[in-house]
Parts: structure tokens; sequence; C-alpha cells
């Protein structure tokens, strides 16, 4: 019933949450997103941004992936649906609410092919030993990605966890103060013989980054 009236107009829950804030939980013409105050965090544009970006990337390389920022799961959605992927995928959050929204309102289970991790990104990286053929970074508070995230100690530490081969997948900032942030990043990526290709308003938003080894 909800789905249908969804189609006559938006119906949305509001929760909230200690790290991003006033969540919302919208049907919308049939389909559930999650969404912050300016932001989609999940199956919406945020979903065609990240798919658009693993487009680009030759899945059938990739046997681990380390997701950084769940939402309500919907890259884990895209790598199994739409590419098949079917390895082992580490998923970390901060945001024990997300957490829970994900696995309550949309459907994603822990498995023996993923993991669910409630802790700070900065944290997990400095700490993990296992390596990854794809890490995609997606560490959004709203419509910003907090600035440790930006910084080359925490760039120093993917790198420190990405295979020889493997790639890395980052969903950049919309807003434009970051914009020096990012090439800051870029700038230090390169300076590490990696090839960086950057793709600017996909989906008519946010700016992406994908990383590879040269």
């Amino acid at each position: 019933m909800v789905r249908l009236l969804s189609y006559l107009y938006p119906i949305t829950r509001k929760v909230k949450s200690d790290t991003n804030g006033m969540l919302e939980i919208t049907w919308y013409n049939g389909k559930k997103l999650l969404n912050s105050k300016n932001a989609n965090y999940s199956y919406g544009s945020l979903q065609e941004i990240l798919k658009f970006g693993l487009e680009q990337i030759d899945m059938t390389r990739i046997k681990s992936v380390l997701l950084l920022g769940i939402g309500g799961g919907s890259v884990i959605q895209t790598l199994r649906d739409d590419f098949n992927y079917q390895n082992i995928i580490t998923a970390v959050d901060i945001d024990s609410e997300i957490i829970k929204i994900a696995l309550e309102e949309f459907n994603l289970q822990s498995d023996n092919n993923l993991e669910i991790v409630c802790e700070d990104a900065l944290e997990f990286v400095q700490k993990n030993s296992n390596q990854f053929d794809l890490i995609i970074i997606d560490l959004f508070i709203d419509t910003e990605v907090p600035e440790p995230f930006y910084e080359p100690s925490f760039w120093e530490e993917i790198l420190k966890i990405k295979t020889t081969s493997g790639t890395i997948l980052f969903n950049a900032s919309l807003e434009k103060s970051m914009t020096k942030k990012l090439q800051q990043v870029i700038s230090f990526l390169k300076s590490r013989v990696y090839k960086v290709d950057v793709f600017e308003a996909v989906n008519n938003t946010n700016t992406v980054v994908i990383t590879k080894s040269i």
C-alpha cells in the first residue's frame, strides 16, 4: 500500500542519527530512498553515480571489495545485481543507525561474503592487515566528505591495503570549497605512480576519482 501511495506523493519517515543528523527514509514513485538533509545516501542518484564508477572498472578481476561508507547498502546491491559480483565485501560505517537502517529497511544481510563493521573508517584502515582488489570510498556527512579523508595520511593507509594491481573508487565531494583538497589528493596519488581518472559532474553532481596502478 505504501509503495502504491508513493506514486501519488512522497511518504517519509525521519530517523535521528548522532553522526549524520536527521535521516529520511522516503518512498517515492514506488521506490524506497535513504536521504540526509541535502543529499541522497542510497537508492537514488548516489546509486547511479557509483554504478557509473564501477562501469569504468574491470570487475572480472576483482575478488575482494572494501566499502567505506554503507548508506542503505545500494552499492552492495549494485555489485551483486548489476555486476554479478559474488566475492568478498567488507563494509564499514561509523554510524550504527545507518547500519540498522540498511539491515531493517533495505534488507541488507550479512552472509559468508559480506562482513559489516561498525567503526570509524580511518581507524579501520589504520589497523587493518588485509588487502583488497577494490576499495570504494563513499564517506559523506550530508553533502561533505569529512576533511580527514582528504589528508595524505589517510591515503597512505589506503595504498597499504590495496593489492598491487588493485583499484580505488573515490566518490568525491559535492562542495566546491573542497576542490583544492581534492586536487591535493589527485596530485598525491599521481606522485605515487598511479593512473588517476577524474570524472566531473557525474549524474550532474559528484566528482568520481578512479585510481589504478601504472
